[in-house]
């Protein structure tokens, strides 16, 4: 009950996030300026921490609002300027506009995947495989496409199979509207079942997650920052591929026994299987769409198969920037499916634009880390290595600084860097390419131990099917580690003993 200006102040602020929290924010936008007048520096890494903390905690708040809140005190404080924010965010355009209309785009195509993948789904029954088809064709889109496409497209297949269970689960028909979010009309019976079938797509989810990582090293297409790394060193498609083989392939391979050991060991929250009365489900709802299914519709799914290969294509070839491959994609989606009215197009963009304005506020945190200088300490001290172990530390610390960062920023500090040291004659041609290389698979491998390590996996902590699934920032942590710890030690390995 709201008795004053006061409380409906208090009741309004963050909205139904917990007290507590709501307190946390407040206490960190006190705390910030206090320590901003002693040491800027030390500010500044308060701050990444506080933001991290918001990201852990998406399930209780979007972190759109939180961490904006610390963005718009980092610049009122001097830590940053509006100047660099938008820098931050016209370097990475390309991202912004890839999220805008890609996913979008992703969202016109949903009947086609989830026609597919539920032909998978049913089609292979054992969970290992599953989960290693899931990893392998993931690793394989992002090589060629973009990590972000590729996970808007395992999303939007996940949140379609929820969707059919949980209103079957609730009691309603196939054709029924239905409200996934709440599960106040679940039937008991369902309600084990539904567990373990949150439990089970979790486990899909984070398999194609690290596949896209798996993946995107590979390429200089597959990552924001590859393009940026093959641009500084001259080096084409081919080329770029050859020189991540070594280290790429060994941990491809290492990544997808991790996949195939977790579903055998049933350890970090892996091995749940699909129950057979969610099987059952969702071959009657397969079956029920098929029986049901007219000439429009078959159409429009073949339409949007078309629409998929032209995806590929384009940016496989990369002849033009994702982001405007996704307006393609939702131009001949749209125009040869008769969507026409405006509201039904703007739906697709609901799951990419929150996201987009909370990546920008992490751009605003980057531009924090730029201006303050946050990362120096660690570059001037891997600067003091030499031979193979400073290739081994540059790794290690790419690594570890795109966990708590964005990969696609350390990746362009330690690149330019390494350049202005080339360009002055202090390493050669050849320490350069090494230097090089370790940066791009720092960056991208290790990375996949926090959702804030790759954007990829930021997308996926903060979409629409986490929380239904139940996919926290600590549960994504926690499933991560044995991939971190087995990816990372095989391409630390392959770069000292194969390079």
């Amino acid at each position: 009950m709201v008795y004053t200006m006061a409380d409906a102040l208090r009741t309004n602020f963050l909205g139904n996030s917990p007290v507590w929290y709501k307190l946390t924010i407040i206490g960190f936008l006190i705390l910030n300026p206090i320590i901003a007048i002693y040491s800027p520096f030390v500010a500044g890494w308060v701050l990444v921490l506080e933001f991290i903390f918001t990201l852990a905690m998406a399930l209780k708040c979007y972190p759109l609002q939180p961490g904006g809140l610390l963005a718009v005190e980092a610049i009122l404080l001097g830590l940053a300027t509006p100047e660099a924010v938008f820098h931050e965010a016209e370097v990475n355009f390309p991202v912004i506009m890839l999220l805008m209309f890609m996913v979008a785009g992703i969202y016109f195509l949903r009947e086609m995947l989830l026609y597919t993948f539920t032909k998978i789904l049913l089609g292979v029954r054992s969970k290992i495989l599953l989960s290693m088809l899931f990893s392998l064709t993931a690793a394989v889109l992002s090589a060629f496409l973009d990590a972000l496409t590729v996970t808007a497209v395992i999303i939007t297949v996940a949140a379609g199979f929820y969707g059919v269970y949980h209103k079957v689960a609730s009691g309603k028909a196939f054709d029924h509207d239905h409200d996934p979010t709440t599960d106040d009309q679940v039937v008991e019976m369902h309600r084990v079942d539904l567990e373990n079938f949150r439990a089970f797509l979790r486990s899909l989810m984070m398999h194609g997650a690290v596949g896209t990582a798996l993946g995107g090293v590979t390429t200089l297409v597959g990552e924001p920052q590859n393009l940026l790394i093959a641009e500084v060193m001259g080096w084409e498609f081919a080329e770029f591929f050859l020189r991540m083989a070594h280290i790429s392939m060994p941990v491809l391979v290492v990544g997808l026994i991790t996949c195939m050991l977790l579903e055998i060991t049933k350890i970090f929250g892996y091995g749940a299987q699909l129950s057979p009365k969610v099987r059952s489900v969702l071959e009657e709802f397969d079956h029920d769409m098929a029986s049901k299914r007219t000439k429009e519709e078959s159409a429009a799914i073949g339409v949007q198969g078309v629409v998929a290969i032209l995806l590929v294509i384009a940016l496989g070839f990369h002849l033009a920037e994702p982001g405007v491959v996704g307006l393609m994609v939702i131009v001949l989606a749209t125009a040869f499916n008769g969507v026409t009215e405006e509201h039904r197009i703007g739906h697709a963009f609901e799951e990419a634009l929150p996201f987009t304005a909370l990546l920008v506020v992490f751009f605003a945190i980057v531009a924090v880390i730029h201006s303050q200088h946050l990362f120096s300490p660690v570059i001037h001290w891997v600067m003091t290595f030499e031979g193979k172990s400073q290739d081994a530390v540059f790794y290690l610390a790419n690594g570890f600084l795109s966990m708590i960062s964005d990969n696609v920023f350390v990746a362009t500090v330690y690149i330019g860097e390494v350049e202005e040291m080339y360009n002055s004659g202090l390493i050669t041609r050849e320490k350069f390419d090494s230097l090089a290389v370790a940066i791009n698979t720092g960056t991208n491998i290790p990375s996949v131990a926090t959702p804030n390590g790759q954007a990829a996996f930021l997308f996926l902590l903060t979409s629409a099917l986490a929380p239904l699934i139940r996919l926290s920032y600590g549960r994504m942590v926690i499933m991560a580690i044995p991939y971190t710890i087995t990816m990372s030690t095989t391409g630390l390995a392959a770069l000292w003993y194969l390079s």
